[in-house]
C-alpha cells in the first residue's frame, strides 16, 4: 500500500524544492532505462591533472591513464536479475557498470544507482542503509546519484518510521544515511555551489509497487 495522495506529492515538492529530479516508474526496468539513458547523455567523468606528459613514476601513469576510462555505472547491492538487466542495458550504449571495487574508480564514475530503504515525505529525503563501503562511495562520489524508492516506502515523517529506524540502530556496526537533494555547499564566500561534497545531481525514481 502506498502513501496517501498528499504525502506523495509533498515527498516530490520537497525534494524539487533541494534540486532534485523526481520521476515515476513502473518497473526497474524501467528505471535502469532512465539511468542509461542519462548516464549515455552527459559526457563522462574526467581527472582533471596536469603533467601527464611527464616522466611518471608507474602509479602517476595510473592516474593519467583514468582519463581514458568511458563511461561507468556503479550499482552495488543489485540482486543478480537486476544487474544482469543493468549490464545488458548498458552494453548496447557502451557503458561500463561495476557493483564493486568501487575505492578504484574513485575518480571516475558517473552514476552511482541505488534503491533507497525509505522516504520522507515532510523533507523529501531518502534514507539509505549505507553499512556497505561500495553503496557509501556510489552515493557520494559519483556524478550524478539515481535513487529508486518503492512508493510504498515513502512516509510523511520521520517520525512515522520511528521503528523501522530503531531496528536500524539494533545493528552493529550500522551507517545509515539521509539524502536530501544534491550535494551543496555555501561555506567559501557565501557563494552556492553544487557537487562539492557529493553528486552534481540527484534523480529519485518513485517505483510503482506490483
Amino acid at each position: 500500500m502506498g502513501p496517501a495522495p498528499e504525502v506523495l506529492e509533498k515527498f516530490k515538492k520537497k525534494a524539487e524544492i533541494v534540486s532534485a529530479i523526481v520521476s515515476e516508474v513502473d518497473s526497474l526496468t524501467q528505471a535502469i532505462a532512465y539511468t542509461v539513458d542519462l548516464c549515455a547523455q552527459k559526457e563522462a567523468c574526467q581527472l582533471l591533472m596536469s603533467g601527464c606528459e611527464e616522466s611518471l613514476s608507474d602509479k602517476g601513469k595510473d592516474l593519467c591513464e583514468l582519463k581514458q576510462w568511458g563511461k561507468i555505472i556503479a550499482a552495488p547491492g543489485l540482486n543478480e536479475a537486476d544487474m544482469a538487466e543493468l549490464v545488458k542495458q548498458a552494453a548496447s550504449r557502451e557503458i561500463s557498470v561495476i557493483k564493486d571495487g568501487l575505492r578504484n574508480h574513485l575518480a571516475g564514475i558517473d552514476i552511482g544507482f541505488t534503491v533507497a530503504d525509505y522516504g520522507i515525505g515532510e523533507t523529501g529525503s531518502l534514507v539509505l542503509d549505507s553499512s556497505s563501503e561500495e553503496l557509501r562511495i556510489a552515493t557520494m562520489v559519483s556524478e550524478i546519484h539515481v535513487a529508486v524508492i518503492p512508493k510504498s516506502r515513502i512516509r510523511a515523517t520521520a517520525e512515522d518510521m520511528y521503528a523501522e529506524l530503531k531496528g536500524y540502530m539494533t545493528q552493529k556496526p550500522n551507517y545509515l544515511a539521509f539524502v536530501t537533494g544534491a550535494s551543496r555547499t555555501a561555506d567559501i564566500e557565501r557563494v552556492l555551489a553544487l557537487g562539492v561534497h557529493g553528486p552534481l545531481e540527484l534523480h529519485i525514481l518513485i517505483l510503482e509497487d506490483k
